[in-house]
């Protein structure tokens, strides 16, 4: 009986930190895409190199928590809910990661975009405003992980919608810019690969709230509605 009870403990307590560091994880992983969109606005040099040389640590904790999970699986075989939970955790680090990805290719961007000689310094009011709502998405969906609460997964559904529509809305202007003007080709393009970023962030977000309703309901929610996410999680 005291052996089993130990097992339980020392089960959860590698549970909890598997969990505790996907967190670190998502903070850092907050802090490079805020870094990464003021080096597009500002052009700072030092926030540029600080992304792009950062993405290795980002790397460096999912390869981590990835190999505590394998070990919990290995010692522990899990089943049932704490299954579920490691699977949740392994997908969470794995967008993550690649949220840092895309990070670090916004400020790739940034370089490119000012270290040229440009006809006029080109307006980002667009690109920020879609960055903050996936940002937002991004933060919601950690929340979300950190409280196994579902209920908000619905909402970043539909905040995605939103960032996809923002982003062909970013890139039918870039088009036209480019139509009008064949001198701002490079740098509409190099633009446009900065909303496609922001895009991408947001979809891994919706990844990141969709597996925490696969681990509280153990049901899958990819690729359905909005409305239909809400309907499974009353169910």
């Amino acid at each position: 009986m005291v052996n089993k009870e130990h097992f339980s403990k020392q089960f959860d307590a590698d549970l909890e930190e598997a969990r505790t560091r996907v967190l670190q994880m998502g903070g850092f992983v907050e802090e490079q895409i805020e870094r990464a969109m003021e080096a597009l606005t500002t052009g700072n040099d030092e926030l540029i190199d600080q992304v792009i040389e950062y993405d290795h640590r980002v790397n460096a904790m999912e390869v981590a928590i990835d190999e505590i999970c394998s070990q919990i699986i290995v010692r522990r075989q899990p089943t049932a809910i704490d299954l579920r939970m490691i699977v949740m955790i392994i997908k969470t680090i794995t967008d993550l990661e690649r949220i840092g990805d895309e990070a670090q290719k916004i400020a790739r961007m940034a370089r490119l975009i000012y270290t040229k000689d440009r006809l006029q310094t080109p307006r980002f009011t667009e690109i920020k405003h879609v960055a903050s709502i996936a940002m937002d998405m991004v933060k919601k969906a950690l929340d979300s992980f950190a409280r196994l609460d579902p209920n908000s997964a619905a909402q970043i559904v539909r905040q995605d919608e939103f960032v996809d529509e923002e982003f062909r809305s970013i890139m039918r202007q870039l088009i036209t810019f480019m139509m009008e003007d064949p001198r701002k080709i490079s740098t509409s393009i190099e633009i446009l690969f900065v909303a496609k970023a922001i895009e991408r962030i947001g979809d891994h977000a919706k990844n990141m709230s969709e597996y925490v309703v696969y681990m509280v309901k153990g049901k899958d929610v990819r690729h359905v509605t909005a409305e239909e996410i809400e309907r499974k999680i009353r169910e």
